[in-house]
């Protein structure tokens, strides 16, 4: 009996998720999920197609980045993952892809304006862009750097009410509470890039949302008296 069964199809799901809402093609991309009691996380092995992965395929590796059990070799973003696991506690799993307009923000190097109350509904502010990787850090560890360039940028941000973020010149990372609402998040943060670029196209001039709009919107949904949605 495969003793990682239950995380590894949690992760294999999460993948075929992203798969399904059309935010990745061929093999870019990744959703990884952790278990916190045993120190592991179950991640897309490296360059297999979506429609070819099957559960067993994910791979199961330690916070030291050690394959623990599989029989591939785990994505090659698995480092930064593991960074990200490490500096943000709470987070469930984390999500990655190259879907267009993410990336397209991302090229530009600028945060994804709060242009309306679809995003504040799903992100309490701007969503933020790291800085653009040096030669020297991409020398050393690129995946690893990569991670140590979300968490520089965090620094002074809630991870939990903005949980995304843009990799200059790269693409996009999410993470949620659990694995699925990694992969919702990244679903989101394509269609809130997506809808500001048609916005900043309409007008270059729009402003950000008013922040008393903004907090309204994070908190009927998020907020400590939350009233979106049915109560359990």
């Amino acid at each position: 009996m495969d003793p990682y069964e239950e995380l590894r199809r949690r992760a294999w799901g999460c993948n075929i998720e992203l798969a399904k809402r059309g935010v990745v093609v061929y093999t870019f991309g990744n959703a990884s999920a952790i278990d916190r009691d045993r120190e592991v996380i179950a991640i897309k092995p490296s360059g297999v197609p979506y429609e070819e992965l099957k559960p067993e395929d994910m791979v199961i590796v330690d916070l030291e980045g050690q394959v623990v059990d599989g029989q591939l070799r785990p994505s090659s973003d698995t480092k930064t993952h593991i960074v990200l696991y490490r500096h943000f506690s709470g987070i469930g799993g984390i999500a990655h892809t190259h879907s267009p307009y993410a990336v397209a923000w991302a090229q530009t190097e600028q945060d994804i304006p709060v242009l309306g109350t679809t995003h504040a509904d799903f992100v309490a502010g701007d969503i933020p862009c790291t800085d653009v990787m040096s030669e020297e850090a991409a020398v050393v560890d690129y995946e690893t750097e990569t991670g140590n360039l979300i968490v520089r940028r965090f620094e002074d941000l809630s991870p939990e009410e903005i949980p995304m973020v843009l990799v200059a010149r790269h693409g996009p990372f999410t993470w949620g509470q659990t694995p699925e609402k990694a992969v919702q998040n990244c679903v989101m943060l394509e269609e809130l890039a997506r809808t500001a670029a048609i916005t900043l196209a309409i007008d270059p001039d729009t402003g950000s949302l008013q922040p008393w709009l903004v907090q309204k919107h994070f908190e009927r949904k998020h907020g400590q008296n939350a009233y979106y949605g049915q109560s359990d």
